[in-house]
């Protein structure tokens, strides 16, 4: 059976002049300078006026430049074609499970299916006219192959990644609701990697944001006493000097990788117990807000005494704690084992507001571009994927901002002299009656112009971690 398909699959190919002419003509037209070899720079321009989208110029010519000098010339060119094609023609075949020579939304959605991705009939339809280019709502081998030629894809699974778009950036507000992963990349340990990856790209994004994070605290807690964001950095600066300016990170990406461990643990069990006994398929995106809650709520109720830590550090004065485990065992001493757990209420009720929103917003987005400008295509891109998590964190941090602000002020109210100690609903009634509304979002300032940035570093060390670490 397996003989028959193959060579049923391979009946439509043109003879190896045909191809080769082919090739020579795509390499003439990539080599811009005529001097017989295609570097780098040549290459992604070529593919960039090609309009091909999500190619790994750098991995193609690796792969393929067998002499090393940084250069393809047409003998390495056409062995990476050749080579290339002969993988993309066992998936094509691979895909098209009645052998018509024809993929179409079924086959996509069943192949996607096998491999832990349930995709609905709308997505699977979005995928194949990306592909499609003659408008017959299937794809045939030509426009498959043109579609991935430059795509160093080589295996099934790499295309259902592709297909997937997982980003995972950290801009460090951690509640927001983790990725769909499917059976495969949790078999391979793909998971981890990108987990370890995340990881990473939090440690750094927080350590470049973290004079702003401070500063957000600061206003937090001891209100603006009219000065503006960058009269509080030099008071920062004064103070303690500019490594003063980092107080509190350690601690703060000390727990970036218990906690996005435990969420995506706590997510996979809240997933299969929401989904049962139904096997391969992918959460709602309602049930998955609920899913995502719950996971976060239970990460943040295992590290939440490293949060208070965390404010209390970012807090002291200089000479005030000796490092992060004098400030636990001061706290223990005077305020009792309770003194972990300040603003916990607060902090669990913002993770609805924030995960809900922040997930609605995302979505919303994402598909409404789709729509609007994509119909031909299942990629938005990674910039507008960006900019839709951009956006939809800072909207989720705007409705759970007052709750942030009462959790970091309980977290710290034991540490500051003379400032009374109140319940949840005592901080919220005593900053409006004293500061008014606004005072319910003192400190937003900071907090939104550190969003940009850190979702940038972010997104750089992520894609760079996932290259070294055999993700991308």
């Amino acid at each position: 059976y397996y003989k028959v398909i193959k060579f049923r699959c391979q009946d439509n190919d043109v003879s190896e002049p045909e191809r080769e002419k082919r090739w020579a003509e795509l390499f003439d037209q990539l080599d811009l300078n005529k001097d017989g070899r295609i570097d780098i720079n040549e290459l992604r321009a070529g593919l960039d006026a090609w309009g091909v989208v999500q190619s790994d110029v750098e991995e193609i010519v690796r792969v393929s430049d067998t002499n090393r000098d940084g250069q393809l010339d047409f003998e390495e060119f056409t062995r990476y074609l050749r080579n290339h094609e002969k993988e993309l023609r066992h998936m094509f075949c691979s895909l098209d499970r009645n052998n018509d020579g024809h993929i179409d939304v079924g086959e996509i959605q069943q192949s996607l299916y096998t491999l832990g991705v349930k995709v609905s009939f709308e997505e699977a339809c979005r995928i194949l006219q990306s592909i499609d280019r003659d408008g017959t709502m299937t794809i045939d081998w030509n426009e498959w192959r043109d579609h991935f030629l430059f795509n160093p894809f080589h295996k099934m699974e790499d295309i259902a990644h592709y297909w997937k778009h997982s980003l995972m950036l950290d801009i460090g507000e951690q509640l927001t609701v983790p990725d769909e992963f499917s059976e495969w990349e949790r078999r391979t340990g793909l998971v981890w990697r990108q987990l370890v990856a995340g990881a990473i790209a939090g440690v750094v994004s927080r350590t470049g944001t973290a004079p702003l994070d401070r500063l957000k605290v600061l206003l937090q807690v001891h209100g603006s006493g009219g000065f503006s964001l960058w009269t509080g950095l030099r008071g920062m600066v004064r103070e303690g000097g500019v490594r003063s300016l980092w107080r509190g990170n350690g601690i703060n990406v000390l727990k970036i990788a218990p906690e996005s461990a435990i969420k995506f643990m706590a997510y996979e069990q809240i997933k299969w117990v929401i989904r049962g006994c139904k096997e391969g398929g992918t959460l709602r995106v309602q049930e998955r807000l609920v899913a995502g809650s719950l996971a976060g709520a239970t990460a943040q109720t295992i590290i939440y005494p490293m949060e208070v830590l965390k404010t209390r550090l970012t807090l002291r004065k200089t000479g005030q704690y000796s490092g992060t485990i004098d400030c636990a065992r001061q706290m223990l001493r005077k305020e009792g084992v309770l003194a972990f757990y300040r603003g916990y209420v607060p902090n669990t009720l913002g993770i609805i507001p924030y995960a809900g929103i922040d997930l609605a917003v995302y979505e919303t987005l994402k598909n409404a571009w789709l729509q609007q400008y994509c119909t031909g295509s299942a990629d938005p891109g990674v910039l507008v994927l960006l900019a839709c998590g951009t956006v939809s964190s800072t909207c989720g941090q705007l409705a759970s901002y007052p709750l942030s602000l009462i959790r970091t002020r309980m977290q710290a109210q034991a540490s500051i002299e003379g400032a009374p100690q109140l319940s949840m609903l005592g901080q919220f009634k005593y900053i409006v009656s004293h500061e008014g509304v606004p005072g319910l979002y003192r400190g937003i300032a900071p907090n939104f112009l550190k969003v940009i940035p850190a979702v940038s570093i972010s997104y750089v060390v992520y894609e760079n971690m996932k290259k070294a670490l055999g993700v991308g």
